[in-house]
């Protein structure tokens, strides 16, 4: 029998008769952002009287997390490596479990560790041999679908077809045909302290350089600094809109990289229609793997390596705080700390971790002498290298404990200065 035939015998009518196949307490686990499916995920809703306790995983989303509302405590539970607006306060009402774990470890995780009992996933149609592309997640996604006992495929023609991975449709356990409207996620406008960060970063990043940011006002504003640079080159856990302005400006080739050369390389994609069409059927783009993108020994082969990341909190000792906030966890830590190493590990590599002087309209410094009880250190000092605020940059490498403090104190607020410098003495870190 070939594949067409498997396919046809697989195919159900409805998103209602996909989820059948769901049983109270089993773990269902959903792709983030883009990958997540409407209509499966309403289907499962709409089974809450006849479940009970099954756990439905999601990490970055779009979509509403009914799995952590009150009202379906006893059907759904939440849990998640990366929380949201939806999910951060389900998960201070303890309905959403939060699992700390680096995203370079999900792989492994859900392979061997936690397997899942049934994985959602959306792609694009098959080619002639039956093999679909992983489009806008390949993430975590290849390890779930590898392991998962019950595989849900959702073929949705919405999904662009990428290249770098791709997955049969043999393995599917049920495939519903079914096109829905990508959620596009639209950049925000850049305001002024995000220009003046930008301003800072921008001259370190020499042409050739790599790159890896992430999505919101403060990497769009370092993309758009850059448009006068040459043979830039993308490697990232994900990227979007930016960078395709940034490419039809002429500043990206991913000439210079040492890993893949000519290609862009992400393992999922965060935007709107104008990414999606830039990443549909380009042989120049390959979404892999999330072990392949975090792994710090890769990053490293790629010369000039500048990863761009936001943090909350800093400290005078240079310890970070990337996903708590006022003793809560606030998100996740992502691929921050691989790509961290990764870019020091790289020749002529330059890690730069961004945080906004001040919170709550100028009222709280973001640079303080010490972590309140709660707050997390997302990324270690011995880890941390630059530094950057509205107020300028400093490189924390190789700085005593001194030098470090009077450093941050220089891009703090300028109405906290002398506020901090008082906390360092009264702490001896200042003499």
């Amino acid at each position: 029998m070939g594949w067409r035939e498997k396919y046809k015998e697989k195919i159900v009518a409805t998103p209602e008769e996909a989820v059948k196949i769901i049983e109270s307490g089993e773990k269902v686990i959903i792709q983030q952002v883009h990958g997540e499916p409407k209509l499966l995920l309403n289907a499962l809703m709409a089974r809450a009287d006849e479940l009970r306790d099954v756990t439905v995983m999601s990490h970055l989303h779009t979509l509403p997390s009914f799995y952590g509302s009150e009202e379906y405590k006893d059907s759904f539970k939440g849990f998640s490596n990366f929380l949201g607006p939806n999910t951060r306060p389900q998960h201070k009402a303890g309905r959403v479990e939060f699992l700390p774990l680096f995203y370079i470890h999900m792989d492994n995780y859900y392979r061997n560790v936690n397997p899942p009992d049934v994985f959602f996933m959306q792609v694009p149609p098959p080619d002639e041999n039956g093999m679909c592309s992983y489009g806008l997640n390949a993430d975590y996604s290849i390890a779930c679908a590898a392991a998962a006992k019950k595989l849900i495929v959702q073929v949705n023609k919405n999904i662009p077809f990428t290249y770098g991975a791709s997955i049969s449709l043999d393995e599917a356990t049920v495939i519903l045909e079914a096109d829905e409207k990508i959620v596009e996620v639209f950049a925000k406008e850049v305001d002024d302290m995000e220009k003046a960060i930008a301003g800072f970063i921008a001259p370190l990043i020499p042409d050739g350089a790599c790159l890896q940011t992430g999505i919101g006002g403060t990497p769009d504003a370092v993309l758009n600094a850059l448009h006068d640079k040459k043979d830039l080159g993308i490697h990232s856990e994900l990227f979007s809109d930016g960078v395709v302005d940034l490419y039809n400006s002429g500043a990206i080739t991913n000439m210079k990289k040492g890993h893949k050369p000519g290609k862009f390389l992400a393992n999922f994609i965060i935007g709107s229609q104008k990414v999606f069409d830039f990443i549909d059927r380009n042989p120049n783009v390959e979404i892999v793997n999330v072990t392949e993108t975090n792994d710090p020994y890769i990053i490293a082969k790629n010369d000039n390596f500048v990863s761009i990341n936001s943090c909350l909190h800093v400290d005078l000792y240079g310890q970070v705080a990337s996903d708590t906030l006022m003793g809560h966890q606030y998100s996740g830590v992502g691929g921050q700390v691989d790509f961290v190493r990764g870019a020091q590990m790289s020749k002529g590599g330059k890690s730069i971790l961004v945080v906004r002087s001040t919170a709550k309209n100028d009222t709280i410094s973001n640079i303080v002498p010490y972590f309140e009880p709660g707050t997390l250190v997302t990324t270690s000092r011995y880890d941390v290298q630059y530094i950057c605020s509205e107020y300028g940059i400093v490189n924390l490498h190789g700085l005593t404990v001194s030098e470090r403090a009077k450093a941050l104190i220089s891009i703090a607020h300028p109405k906290f200065r002398d506020e901090l410098t008082q906390k360092a003495k009264d702490m001896k870190i200042i003499f």
